[in-house]
């Protein structure tokens, strides 16, 4: 899937890349915790996990800031030619690129500002809301699989920003975050 992504790119980028692909494929969000096992959810969970990088990576300066533009440029490398492999014609390929890349920014800022919210005030539903918008909206969970994720997302949130930023812009980041 990403033989010829790399070519050009940081290895570093590659890196985190992988843990957010690896941790967004992790079984239990789907068996668990009820996110659609679809290609809706599976770019769902890469959206929230690459959110929490970008996230960790904002406003710690220029090496970070341009890390970050390079995880979501290999993003949506890597997005663009799964289209492709699955048929999408040529002509139509950027139109779904640009499509995704409006949801993904749609969704990672209801998430990143769900998140805000609640560790603001943690009597907060927006965190909750954003999920039923985007995560599950085809098939609201049982509220506790809704509170289960949410304690996920802000386990994982704060898991990764305790980590060094120096770290991340050098492709280490930690994902393992217990699911459920």
């Amino acid at each position: 899937m990403f033989a010829g992504l790399f070519k050009k790119t940081d290895p570093a980028v590659h890196e985190l890349y992988s843990r957010i692909i690896e941790q967004a494929r992790h079984p239990m969000f789907y068996a668990a915790l009820g996110v659609p096992d679809t290609v809706d959810g599976r770019f769902d969970m890469i959206v929230l996990h690459a959110m929490l990088v970008l996230r960790r990576l904002r406003g710690q300066g220029d090496a970070a800031e341009r890390r970050g533009q390079e995880l979501f440029d290999l993003m949506f490398k890597d997005m663009d030619q799964s289209l492709r492999e699955s048929g999408v014609g040529d002509m139509s390929v950027g139109k779904h690129i640009k499509r995704m890349a409006q949801a993904f920014y749609g969704r990672a800022e209801s998430a990143e500002k769900g998140l805000d919210a609640v560790i603001a005030d943690s009597a907060s539903t927006a965190l909750e809301q954003a999920l039923l918008a985007n995560v599950y909206r085809k098939a609201p969970p049982p509220a506790a699989v809704l509170k289960a994720m949410q304690a996920y997302l802000l386990r994982a949130d704060r898991h990764i920003a305790a980590q060094n930023a120096a770290d991340l812009v050098a492709g280490q980041v930690d994902l393992k975050v217990a699911v459920a």
